[in-house]
């Protein structure tokens, strides 16, 4: 019986390798690593479990991605406990894949960058599914927040891959944060002498005729300015959803001409006066 544990005791002794003298692991620490990932694993498994059970449904996809994060984290500092307490020369290891590490480290700064600032987004509600977003002068509406990167669905629905680093480092506009309506503006110029007053309830007519246009707040006309060739006026409206916007502004722009012609009210196209001065010879 001594003797099968002697056996068992030196098979688990036996030291494997791994380049440098002060650079070895025995079969006992490798089996002692697997136990301890194991171990953390169902625990994690479990605290996932009783965490998500407390949380709805929206605040369970966000712990998902920082859970996923933190998971990772932990495996890392049990990896390097268990070596440690194993007796493993960890700093001879650091030290002997050093120029790799600096490698490694330098190949995945923007992944660790994009990481970072998924945490950030998701614990600080900057952005949430659904949104639309303006980033780099791109629009869409976020369809999926992931650890490293963020998808969303352009109008034209193209996907959008967005890398998180992008949200710390370029100035992003949420459209919808203060809610789902926005005020949108159509902007037109009429010719000198028209009726302003007659212009201005054109353009609230053919905003009030719109179906998606919202009645309260009501829509407002400002005389912006006396432009070089015309007179120009902004035509300001709610819509319950910008995403859609370009189409409902089309329709008003359609409208405004179609009830300009029947007034008689003309836009103006750009054009300049030249004045030939003849010198006498």
């Amino acid at each position: 019986m001594k003797e099968i544990i002697k056996q068992i005791t030196d098979f688990l002794n036996y030291r494997i390798p791994l380049g440098g003298k002060d650079i070895d692991v025995t079969l006992k620490t490798i089996l002692l690593l697997i136990i301890s990932l194991v171990i953390v694993r169902f625990l994690l498994k479990y605290l996932k479990k009783l965490a998500k059970s407390k949380l709805e449904q929206e605040d369970k996809n966000k712990f998902n991605t920082i859970f996923s994060f933190t998971s990772w984290l932990a495996y890392v500092i049990v990896f390097s406990i268990a070596l440690s307490s194993a007796g493993v020369n960890l700093s001879a290891v650091l030290v002997a894949s050093s120029a790799l590490l600096i490698g490694i480290g330098l190949a995945l700064q923007t992944f660790f960058q994009d990481i970072i600032s998924g945490v950030f987004i998701i614990v600080d509600k900057s952005v949430h599914v659904g949104d639309i977003i303006e980033l780099d002068d791109k629009v869409g509406r976020v369809e999926e927040i992931k650890l490293r990167t963020t998808r969303a669905v352009t109008i034209d629905n193209k996907v959008l891959v967005i890398p998180n680093h992008k949200y710390l480092s370029n100035s992003l506009y949420n459209w919808t944060q203060n809610g789902t309506t926005t005020r949108e503006n159509v902007t037109v110029g009429v010719a000198y002498g028209s009726d302003v007053a007659l212009v201005k309830k054109l353009l609230l007519q053919a905003a009030n005729e719109h179906p998606k246009v919202y009645q309260h707040p009501a829509p407002m006309v400002l005389f912006e300015n006396f432009g070089d060739s015309s007179l120009d006026f902004k035509l300001i409206f709610t819509l319950n959803d910008s995403f859609q916007a370009l189409i409902p502004k089309s329709d008003i722009r359609f409208r405004i001409d179609e009830l300009f012609r029947e007034h008689n009210v003309s836009i103006p196209f750009p054009q300049r006066d030249i004045h030939i001065i003849e010198k006498n010879k």
